[in-house]
């Protein structure tokens, strides 16, 4: 095949792009991060209920959009933003957690309003509602927590989140190298035809070496902790790779969208980081 100038050079000028924005907005300050996972959200949910139409499904837009909103400004520290009064901001965490039960509530709720919807489909329709919300939002939403209570500190601390994509972006860099020169045994083939298991596994022991060397060399966890992310985050990541491979294709689509010239849309760039975020929020919390 012909090498295409014109389409390398659209892709490397996107990626570049997209990694200074990206890891510019994480580390600069928790306002550039919130908001930059804020439009990640709302783009990647605005992209899973594009899917679900193709998939013959009818999401409720406006109440999946208007609940997404409120969960990801639930998990946002607004005393980290702006300086208020400490009773406004005491005031403001009694609503955060008032909201939270609301939140909850909010998938049942969605289920109810099925009882006077007479569209077919509308329980299907009102699953495709929450799931866009618990697939695009609630992982972004998540890191604004873990991006506090990573290291036992209440500091912004943003070296853990980098450090997580980088894991994410060693294992797809070592997965493809090493399935271009080792690749023989695919991996699932009716999902993704490109990922082999030799791929996968050099991917995952790279990435588990290269997690010490970061831990040494920026951060400060304790061998236990950063051992369980480096092997368990390289796994997440081709798990959350492969399911967004196998909605793309039930859904026949190629990409989940185009903001990214030459690499898709949110959904396809984020697509590890949605399944490996929870995981480190419960980590975090745990240790």
């Amino acid at each position: 095949m012909a090498l295409n100038l014109k389409t390398l050079a659209t892709r490397s000028m996107s990626a570049v792009v997209f990694v200074v924005l990206l890891v510019g907005c994480v580390y600069w300050s928790y306002l550039s991060f919130t908001i930059f996972f804020f439009v990640v959200s709302m783009i990647g949910l605005y992209e899973f209920y594009k899917i679900s139409d193709k998939m013959g499904a009818r999401p409720v837009k406006l109440i999946g959009f208007l609940i997404g909103i409120i969960t990801y400004l639930a998990f946002v520290f607004v005393g980290e933003i702006v300086s208020i009064p400490q009773e406004m901001l005491y005031s403001y965490h009694r609503l955060s957690a008032a909201i939270m039960p609301l939140i909850i509530a909010g998938p049942f709720l969605i289920l109810a309003t099925t009882l006077f919807i007479r569209k077919e489909n509308a329980i299907q329709n009102a699953m495709y509602t929450m799931g866009g919300i618990i697939y695009a939002v609630v992982p972004f939403a998540l890191l604004n927590h873990t991006v506090f209570y990573c290291v036992g500190s209440e500091k912004f601390n943003s070296a853990v989140i980098l450090g997580i994509i980088f894991l994410i972006w060693s294992n797809d860099t070592f997965a493809y190298l090493g399935g271009s020169l080792f690749g023989k045994n695919k991996m699932i083939e009716r999902v993704s035809p490109g990922k082999t298991w030799e791929g996968t596994i050099i991917g995952v022991l790279i990435t588990f070496g290269l997690s010490f060397l970061f831990n040494n060399l920026i951060f400060d966890f304790n061998d236990y902790t950063w051992m369980i992310l480096g092997i368990v985050v390289p796994i997440l990541a081709t798990i959350g790779d492969l399911v967004e491979s196998k909605l793309k294709r039930e859904a026949g689509v190629k990409d989940s969208g185009n903001i990214m010239p030459g690499h898709g849309g949110v959904l396809d760039r984020f697509d590890s980081l949605i399944f490996v975020s929870p995981f480190i929020f419960v980590l975090f919390k745990l240790v």
